[in-house]
């Protein structure tokens, strides 16, 4: 390299810290605007798929179902999710994330609490279905949202407190849920998870209230920024990469990469429903004891998942490397679900394993979710974030009810738990072998064009 090139490149990469040292007040202004009550929503919304793992004993017992039945009843929150995702992120792309997010929060809140007066097999297959349905749009539209107030180089960390809450609802939800199951059964006449639904379900109305009220859909629209400080931030997202056929859903179904994505999700939705769904079944079937203790070896995972999403969304950023870190995750998550299988019946290796699997699925999904807003934007993002979440979301149909017909027909989990750990390999040889060159490229050296 001559002299000139070595003293330009050192210029820029001067230049380049200067300015992201610069540009960070206003994007921690917006983290600390944003993020609290965004985290606090996607808690809840990750409490409701931590209740229906603790629920299913007492279905098994209260409603007479087999566990082929609870799978499938999961799986139908997922098909109402699925069915209506898409079309969901469509309207919040034209009516504004602030009332579409709040409205979803208030219906799938009723309905969740309406769990209580679930009496019979197929009212609980109904209402899982509309819960879904109700849910569908949410995932995908706040990342979408989060897409238009953070540019590339803040994403991964803005993500990873986003699903931080998900480790959250992980890592209380179940000693919350063991708890409420144990000291409140029969309290009012109700059984405990009917306590479980309702105290799930009811604060997700007031929090759709919160949102209508707090959250701005755009940059221009908040007041809480100075007229600099928008301009600042609008020419930070103006200066983010992306790709150039990725700006409608026709478009994002066009460009490179965009559908083997989309696959790789879905293989990371099999495992993350199978952590989500059967890890309590898991536990006590190894002999853990009682729902309490079941509770608290539940919110191991989530602990571990919590960490390390902390650790890899700043080392991301730090390195612009998404894909290589995703694709570490994923491995992770695949060694750990075999070790769960392989050493089902003994509980503290078991409990090791399940953390491992956290810190793959929990962990990895920021890197993941940074990825596709550098292939697609505009309603492209809106419409292709959600179809990818879509497409994800069908091994949220088949990881429950696999698994349940498995152990119904086997009598052990272990065979689909070994089917999950093979699926998050080939997720990861996806990433690795079948990738867009904007995926692979690092993001930090896309940031300086």
């Amino acid at each position: 390299m001559g002299r000139a090139a070595l003293v330009d490149t050192t210029i820029s990469a001067s230049a380049q810290a200067r300015r992201l040292a610069d540009d960070q007040p206003v994007v921690r202004k917006a983290v600390w605007r944003l993020m609290p009550l965004i985290m606090i929503c996607y808690t809840f919304a990750f409490f409701d798929r931590i209740n229906i793992g603790f629920a299913k004993a007492a279905l098994t017992v209260d409603l007479g179902i087999s566990n082929t039945a609870y799978g499938i009843g999961a799986s139908l929150f997922t098909v109402g999710y699925v069915l209506f995702e898409v079309p969901s992120n469509m309207i919040l792309f034209r009516v504004g994330t602030r009332q579409w997010i709040a409205r979803i929060m208030i219906s799938w809140g009723i309905a969740t609490a309406a769990m209580l007066f679930v009496t019979t097999e197929w009212q609980f297959y109904a209402l899982r279905f509309l819960i879904g349905a109700f849910e569908a749009g949410f995932s995908p539209g706040i990342i979408y949202y989060m897409s238009t107030w953070f540019p590339t180089s803040y994403r991964g960390r803005a993500t990873s407190y986003l699903f931080l809450a998900q480790a959250f609802s992980g890592g209380l939800g179940g000693p919350i849920a063991g708890t409420i199951l144990t000291y409140m059964d029969g309290v009012g006449g109700q059984a405990g998870w009917h306590w479980m639904f309702l105290f799930g379900g009811i604060p997700c109305v007031f929090l759709g209230l919160l949102v209508l009220k707090f959250l701005d859909n755009k940059v221009e629209d908040a007041k809480w920024l100075t007229a600099e400080e928008k301009r600042q931030l609008i020419a930070l997202n103006d200066r983010t990469p992306q790709g150039d056929k990725g700006k409608s859903l026709l478009g994002a179904l066009k460009t490179q990469g965009f559908l083997p994505l989309a696959l790789v999700y879905f293989f990371i939705q099999i495992a993350s429903y199978g952590l989500n769904f059967w890890a309590p079944d898991l536990i006590k079937t190894a002999g853990s004891g009682s729902d309490l203790v079941v509770g608290f070896l539940t919110a191991t995972p989530y602990v571990v998942g919590a960490i390390t999403m902390i650790l890899i969304g700043r080392r991301a950023d730090a390195t612009g490397e998404r894909r290589l870190y995703s694709m570490f995750c994923l491995t992770a998550a695949g060694i750990g679900f075999l070790a769960a299988g392989f050493f089902a019946n003994n509980v503290v290796i078991l409990v090791v394993a399940l953390a491992v699997i956290g810190g793959g699925v929990v962990g990895g999904m920021p890197t993941f979710w940074a990825m596709p807003p550098k292939l697609v934007h505009g309603a492209g993002a809106a419409a292709g974030i959600a179809l990818i979440n879509t497409l994800g979301q069908v091994g949220g149909i088949v990881s429950p009810v696999m698994v349940g017909t498995i152990k119904d027909a086997t009598g052990s989990a272990t065979p689909a738990l070994y089917i999950i750990g093979v699926l998050c390999i080939a997720a990861m040889l996806i990433l690795r072998f079948i990738s867009s060159p904007l995926l692979r490229a690092n993001d930090r050296e896309l940031d300086r064009i």
